[in-house]
């Protein structure tokens, strides 16, 4: 298993570094490179944490993202985010690597670099508590699928989404590139449209979703949505 977490660690790190200096034309991007190493190494090590202390759910992350028992709007839906962030990359690279077309301050990309942080601690505290935290939508049955209420789940019912929400702010904001912060807040609501679609099937599915649910209001923000 630790091989294959090697593995596609590096496939995605090089998919991503392929996206951002083509796009830009060279390698001399120091921003990309800090990108491409905080969140490799963190995803790395959060990884290497779940292989010893959780290595079903690193075996559930590691899994193809086409799987038996998955909502087919599911399968579209990863379809569609995974050409999304190709072209979201893309046009930063054009944009911050390329064009320069509007450069951002030295002080707002560190604050990029906090954001991307923050995004990766909120992942590990809920792969910490969700032995659950499937890469795609489906009920684990062979795994005693849950209802978890703990760690973040007490404050936002898709801690996962909302780290990746930070995560579209702070990437564009690192790399500076307005283009990127631009199209943040549409990548955040397909991260909201698959939320209320996937709490369409753990209410139908998933016994005590519904009652957790009716406690926990919000979805992504804590107190506002």
């Amino acid at each position: 298993m630790l091989a294959r977490l090697i593995l596609q660690s590096a496939i995605l790190l090089v998919v991503n570094a392929a996206l951002l200096f083509g796009a830009a034309g060279t390698l001399a991007w120091p921003a990309a490179w800090i990108f491409l190493i905080q969140l490799s190494a963190g995803g790395l090590l959060i990884g290497l944490w779940l292989a010893r202390h959780d290595p079903g759910l690193l075996a559930e992350r590691l899994s193809p993202t086409m799987q038996p028992g998955q909502e087919a709007w599911d399968k579209l839906f990863l379809v569609i985010a995974a050409f999304l962030w190709g072209v979201w990359l893309i046009g930063m690279g054009l944009d911050a690597g390329r064009f320069h077309f509007w450069p951002v301050p030295i002080w707002v990309q560190a604050i990029g670099m906090l954001a991307l942080f923050l995004s990766l601690a909120v992942v590990f505290l809920t792969f910490r508590v969700n032995s659950f935290a499937s890469p795609v939508v489906k009920i684990q049955r062979e795994r005693g699928h849950r209802v978890i209420a703990d760690g973040p789940y007490r404050h936002v019912r898709h801690p996962m989404y909302a780290g990746a929400a930070l995560l579209f702010l702070g990437v564009p904001l690192l790399l500076g590139s307005w283009y990127g912060l631009a199209l943040a807040p549409l990548l955040t609501v397909g991260l909201a449209i698959r939320a209320v679609l996937e709490e369409r099937t753990l209410a139908r599915d998933l016994d005590g979703y519904a009652d957790y649910a009716a406690r926990v209001r919000c979805r992504l923000v804590p107190g506002i949505w």
